[in-house]
């Protein structure tokens, strides 16, 4: 029967079909590989929040919040990350250093754009350090962090974009720009990855009611970009652009310090000084980064940065802690678009089950044989199916095992059961077959 035309997902969510989710899985299980290796702890939040707890951390991206109606006395609202939600779980346990990751979902009620992977359900893939540590090492560890798991994915070429909070903010003093307004303009000037300057200009001067003598002296700053050590020492230089600036020193001294720490963990060569990227959330207070692949046209697939201040909020003990969070819906896209192009060209289908092995009977009244096999297959960890046709062509079982992609197959018949045997084939053309005891395979 046709499904009804009013059955439809909410808009800027989808479902995941099963070959979609083998490569989510696989997704998934390459990242935690990564936060494991690193000593990372796994915790779990709920998906919904007191409306408190999230309210007054985000600047303008607060309107984004999906609030839910009340249902008993708590007002409550849907996780708009996993930041926040850390946070609150750092300061609620009395913790005063962990190191952790978590893999969820968030929500996020905005303009969807499904085909640049923009979503208003999405999973969020977070590693986070909180705790007191020498300066910019538990910073370097998330960045290294970030470069393996980009790596691990085959991404592709991708750069990690790097600024700090400190510089943005030293940068609009020496612009011109009232302390009030630091925050809406750095929120403007976060979208330059997406529009042209004179777009973003405009926003400044009419929309934050910036003087225009302040949004073009912000112009030459934000277009300093390069790699970390040659643009430091021009940024650090007697005549360069922060020169006149005692915050700028000692942001620049401790972006130094970082460079040296990325050096050392072999992830420099990823990282370019960007002092155009501002991330527009209000709790960074260090270093900030983004990280987005070359040529891809999706957007920034990653970010993070220090938020020395956010667990204090919840708790009024200061709590510093640096993160980074990968946001794999992007992630997903490509590695399916990968996934079908690469089955396409070998005439199969994007692989839907982990299937290692197909039991095959040839002839009929077979059925529990084959499913004495399969439960033996089982039983020693082998991933195996058995059919539930009572007496499936041999053709068809055939059919079925190559458009699942299943790699052996495992035929039975009257007399390899009279023999104690089994035939083992390889599920590719021109490959042969062995015949194995039973007790054997």
């Amino acid at each position: 029967m046709a499904p009804s035309k009013n059955v439809k997902v909410p808009k800027g969510t989808r479902d995941a079909k099963p070959d979609q989710m083998v490569i989510r899985e696989r997704v998934f299980r390459t990242i935690s590989d990564v936060f494991k290796r690193h000593g990372a702890v796994s915790i779990d939040t709920p998906v919904f929040e007191l409306r408190e707890t999230l309210t007054g951390k985000y600047g303008e991206d607060s309107k984004l919040i999906y609030n839910l109606e009340d249902q008993g006395g708590e007002i409550l609202s849907l996780r708009y990350d996993l930041t926040v939600p850390f946070a609150r779980f750092v300061a609620m346990h009395g913790i005063t250093n962990i190191k952790r990751y978590q893999i969820g979902k968030v929500y996020r009620r905005d303009n969807p754009a499904m085909e640049r992977g923009r979503f208003r359900e999405f999973f969020q893939c977070d590693f986070d350090v909180a705790g007191e540590y020498e300066l910019m090492v538990p910073d370097a560890e998330a960045l290294k962090v970030l470069t393996e798991a980009l790596d691990a994915l085959e991404m592709g070429e991708y750069e990690i974009k790097l600024n700090h909070r400190g510089l943005l903010d030293a940068m609009l003093a020496i612009a011109g720009v009232p302390e009030a307004l630091f925050r809406p303009i750095c929120s403007a000037i976060d979208k330059l990855d997406k529009e042209p300057w004179e777009k973003v200009r405009r926003e400044m001067v009419e929309d934050k009611k910036l003087d225009p003598r302040a949004a073009d002296a912000i112009e030459p700053f934000v277009k300093l970009r390069g790699r970390p050590r040659e643009l430091l020492e021009t940024l650090r230089a007697a005549d360069g652009p922060f020169a006149s600036s005692e915050q700028a020193a000692k942001v620049l001294g401790e972006l130094d310090v970082l460079v040296g720490h990325l050096e050392a963990l072999g992830a420099l060569h990823r990282i370019v000084l960007d002092l155009s990227l501002a991330r527009g959330l209000d709790y960074y207070t260090g270093v900030i980064y983004e990280a987005v692949l070359l040529g891809a046209g999706v957007g920034s697939i990653a970010a993070g940065g220090r938020y020395d201040t956010l667990v204090g909020m919840f708790s009024g003990r200061v709590i510093p802690a640096v993160g980074v969070s990968i946001g794999v819906e992007r992630v997903f896209g490509i590695l399916e678009a990968r996934a079908r192009a690469a089955a396409s060209a070998r005439g199969e289908t994007v692989r839907e089950t982990h299937t290692d092995v197909l039991v095959v009977s040839m002839g009929s009244g077979l059925q529990r044989t084959r499913m004495r096999i399969a439960a033996a297959l089982w039983n020693a960890n082998i991933a195996a199916e058995f059919g539930y046709k009572p007496n499936p062509k041999l053709g068809v079982q055939f059919t079925a095992a190559t458009k699942q992609g299943i790699p052996f197959l495992l035929l039975v018949g009257d007399s390899e059961i009279e023999k104690g045997t089994v035939i083992i084939k390889e599920n590719r053309e021109g490959e042969g077959q062995e015949e194995v005891k039973l007790e054997d395979m």
